[in-house]
């Protein structure tokens, strides 16, 4: 089983409410403790060592390397990393962590008997491989912001555009993982997961 998930931002003060960050994303945590440990019990419950998990990029501070190290090891599946802005991996320890280390990636994925193709991003990208033929871009950093609604905006209406749309193909779409979008509730997801999230949103 594949799972996704973006933007961890393990021991990032800013990432939770305690009076020393902006609690950017809202999260739910009081400590960082609170946080690391609550997101270790849903990845461990639900990811088994036989499954892969692809993190879109930025696990966690730069400079906390010690830490990381010891929280990333203590997470199961096999980990393929697709870099983001705030990875540092100058630690070669660091680095023995994930199975595969890239800026980019395409791969299938599949449930039910269908077949997709999926384009792996840290960053939102407007124009993707296969977007008019329905492949689906995974992405994170733009978390819950303005920018991430604008992206999305202009994204929806460049698809819809009958001017882009020619006959037989199939829309793409784009769906950030991140971690703390309501859909994702701080946990790994299946492609099965996000498409139905995705369904719910839009229906």
């Amino acid at each position: 089983m594949n799972f996704y998930i973006s933007d961890l931002h393990f021991f990032c003060n800013s990432e939770i409410d305690n009076g020393k960050g902006h609690n950017y994303d809202n999260r739910p945590y009081r400590s960082l403790d609170e946080m690391h440990e609550d997101m270790r019990q849903k990845w461990n419950k639900k990811v088994t060592n036989g499954d892969t998990v692809y993190i879109l990029g930025d696990i966690g501070r730069k400079g906390k390397s010690e830490g990381l190290i010891a929280l990333m090891a203590t997470l199961k599946g096999r980990k393929v990393l697709i870099r983001g802005n705030h990875d540092d991996l100058s630690d070669y320890r660091l680095k023995q962590i994930f199975a595969e280390i890239c800026d980019y990636k395409e791969l299938q994925d599949s449930f039910e008997g269908q077949n997709y193709k999926l384009v792996l991003s840290h960053y939102p990208i407007l124009m993707w491989n296969g977007q008019h033929k329905g492949s689906i871009l995974l992405y994170g950093h733009t978390h819950t912001s303005q920018e991430d609604a604008y992206f999305q905006k202009c994204l929806n209406e460049f698809l819809d555009d009958p001017k882009y749309i020619r006959e037989g193909e199939k829309r793409g779409m784009a769906i950030n993982v991140g971690c703390m979008h309501a859909y994702m509730g701080y946990e790994p997801r299946s492609l099965k997961e996000l498409l139905c999230a995705v369904g719910e949103r839009s229906g």
